[in-house]
């Protein structure tokens, strides 16, 4: 507010206040909102949130209203008379921007989304140690969902087991776990289905755990049966991509140059139109954050930012090969936090 000279912020996405508040609520459709001003914080909750509100937010007054009232009415009363207040603009409806401006008399709104990720972008050790948990498990999982995969099994089942081994380790859904089968592994977000493994295919895993809201996520290979000549060309390949982007990952870097360094392994091979993606996205809060790893990109690496490395090559009607890990920058390079068997799995 300072930096900015903003007589007051209104926060609304649910992430940036459980990062500012300590508060993890999905309101669904309802109102819930931060609203700071120089006087302090008032934490605009739905009545189904109150309790969970007043026992691990901090900082922050508590107002909760109940289905029937005008919430509106209470960011109002928060806010009243400021001139200047920060939003979050990409989580904001154009509809609740001009209520809010009516209501508080305000003059103008004014992105403050990027600041906000910026504070999230360096991790603390808290952080960095609950990511590190999170990621011991979803190797743990790894490790165990691999011997269990059969030819006949659906998609879904397997993502019902993933799940499952999740919760017996300990930890929570980072994302609803993807299983792709077959030619299903050459579409990047393909969603579980009843599609069945069956001999011959490239099976795709990717799936994360998560420990107190902070999301780890790898993806791991196998294959039905004993795999043809192709099927190991390309997963060494995309293993040497891989290999390659988190050795160029280094404080002064930019992402651009860790994209590059990856991608380059498998232009050399003529697989370039096959990968199509960014080579990785940050970790936190939310399983895709800053930074982006875009080709290109420029932001310079710095020690405490947590992100993914997951090059991949996607042949149609054949399948896709992609291998991710998770990786902390440190003050002399990274450290890579999910550690289960690359090798392309026989089942």
């Amino acid at each position: 507010m300072a930096n900015r000279h903003l007589d007051a912020l209104y926060i609304s996405h649910p992430v940036s206040i459980a990062y500012l508040t300590g508060l993890f609520a999905n309101p669904h459709e309802r109102l819930m909102g931060l609203a700071i001003t120089r006087g302090g914080a008032t934490l605009i909750v739905p009545a189904l949130e109150r309790q969970n509100a007043v026992e691990h937010s901090s900082g922050a007054e508590v107002i909760a209203w109940r289905d029937g009232e005008e919430p509106f009415e209470l960011v109002g009363r928060a806010l009243g008379g400021v001139v200047e207040i920060g939003v979050e603009k990409e989580n904001l409806t154009v509809h609740v921007a001009e209520v809010i401006t009516t209501r508080t008399g305000s003059s103008e709104l004014v992105d403050v989304g990027g600041e906000i990720r910026r504070m999230r972008l360096i991790k603390n050790e808290d952080e960095i140690e609950k990511l590190a948990r999170a990621a011991a498990i979803t190797d743990q999982v790894a490790e165990r969902i691999v011997p269990r995969l059969r030819a006949g099994q659906s998609e879904v089942d397997v993502a019902l087991a993933i799940g499952s081994l999740i919760g017996a380790l300990g930890g929570e859904l980072s994302f609803p776990p993807l299983v792709q089968a077959g030619a299903n592994s050459a579409l990047p977000h393909h969603e579980p289905s009843s599609t069945r493994l069956a001999a011959g295919d490239l099976v795709l895993l990717d799936f994360g755990a998560a420990i107190g809201g902070y999301k780890a996520d790898t993806t791991r290979m196998a294959v039905v049966g004993q795999p043809t000549a192709k099927q190991r060309e390309i997963h060494r390949l995309v293993l040497e991509a891989h290999d390659a982007g988190i050795a160029a990952v280094n404080p002064g870097v930019t992402t651009g140059q860790v994209d590059a360094a990856a991608r380059k392994v498998i232009d050399a091979a003529g697989y370039g139109e096959m990968f199509f993606h960014r080579v990785g996205h940050g970790l936190g809060l939310e399983g895709h954050e800053d930074p982006s790893l875009d080709p290109g990109s420029s932001t310079v690496l710095e020690p405490g930012m947590v992100f993914t490395i997951e090059p991949g090559v996607y042949v149609p009607g054949f399948g896709g090969v992609r291998i991710e890990d998770d990786v902390v920058v440190e003050e002399s390079g990274c450290r890579v936090l999910t550690r289960a068997d690359r090798s392309l799995k026989v089942v």
